[in-house]
């Protein structure tokens, strides 16, 4: 998220709520959270997730196979739906959304290996449509929120 701020000349938030980005309802509350998202640039109209190899792959530590999520699901499972209603909403919101997978970085062994020029090559690719996107901003019907 700083090689995005870096990229976009300006800090974007981290952690970002929205109340119409919400998670499925809890049987015994009947609330739901909201959800977060990795970085929102509201200049640009921006959304980043990033995602790491357990958004792609099974990784037990993150999945807890045994442990059911409100949604009734793993948690595995549950963060898949969660990607998806991101991936769904956010662009219903006018708001533009980038995936930087850690893939993309040199790594080893799924560790990403740091190399600060090559890195912000990368984020800057991906982000790199985003300047002529904030010249003509496009309307956004959004309500930012503080985390719960």
């Amino acid at each position: 998220m700083d090689l995005c701020d870096e990229v976009l000349g300006v800090a974007g938030s981290r952690q970002h709520r929205f109340d119409w980005l919400r998670g499925d309802v809890s049987p015994k509350t009947g609330r739901s959270a909201t959800l977060p998202v990795d970085g929102y640039w509201a200049e640009a109209m921006l959304v980043v997730e990033f995602y790491e190899r357990q958004h792609s792959e099974q990784v037990a530590f993150f999945d807890k196979p045994d442990v059911l999520t409100v949604s009734g699901v793993h948690r595995g499972r549950q963060r898949a739906l969660y990607d998806e209603r991101r991936r769904d909403l956010v662009p219903q919101h006018g708001l533009a959304l980038v995936v930087i997978t850690a893939d993309e970085f040199s790594n080893r062994r799924g560790k990403i290996i740091r190399n600060p020029k090559q890195d912000r090559a990368v984020v800057a690719d991906r982000l790199r449509d985003l300047a002529v996107q904030s010249a003509h901003p496009r309307p956004c019907e959004h309500s930012p929120t503080r985390p719960d």
